[in-house]
């Protein structure tokens, strides 16, 4: 096998040898000009936004989820399997929300006088 692979290189022509240096070059050029795109500051500075946006588009995701999730734990306090709304928990809870509405009301008239 190492006689034969000598051979074979022995009998290149130097148009073969040209060829295959002129080859390599045509790589080397396109592996550079390949490196240089990656390191260009906008290359590197898209990259950045881009792994940003997609950090941000993932927790807003979760957010969302659990957001969703809250909001259904809270409707089925005040709605039943039905969908018909539970008036037992609806009044005393507007109450409470009314109540604390007349509190800021009454504590911003205080702090105007």
């Amino acid at each position: 096998m190492g006689e034969a692979s000598t051979q074979d290189k022995s009998a290149r022509t130097t148009a073969q040898i040209e060829a295959d240096i002129e080859r390599t070059r045509d790589r080397l050029a396109g592996t550079l000009d390949e490196l240089a795109v990656r390191i260009h500051p906008s290359t590197i500075s898209a990259q950045v936004k881009a792994k940003a946006a997609a950090a941000v588009e993932e927790r807003t995701a979760r957010a969302y989820v659990a957001a969703s999730g809250v909001v259904e734990k809270v409707r089925a306090q005040f709605v039943d399997e039905k969908g018909q709304p539970r008036r037992e928990r609806i009044v005393p809870a507007a109450l409470v929300g009314v109540g604390l509405v007349l509190l800021v009301a009454s504590s911003r008239k205080r702090r105007k006088d």
